[in-house]
């Protein structure tokens, strides 16, 4: 499935969340969406754990 299905998908997810939910539904579901996109590239390999907690390199930069 491309990118452009899953977008389509996700935003009419997010509609209907908002419209039958209201804007507090519709903001649970942006975010239950977030941590499951996080827990799926940690399952496929793409994503290490420290990669989200890893500070900048200051190395060659004054």
């Amino acid at each position: 499935m491309n990118m452009a299905a899953v977008g389509l998908i996700a935003g009419m997810g997010l509609a209907f969340a908002g419209y039958f939910g209201g804007f507090g539904a519709f903001l649970l579901v942006a975010a239950l969406g977030a941590v499951g996109f996080v827990v799926g590239r940690f399952l496929d390999g793409d994503l290490e754990p420290g990669d989200l907690f890893r500070t900048r390199d200051r190395e060659g930069r004054r």
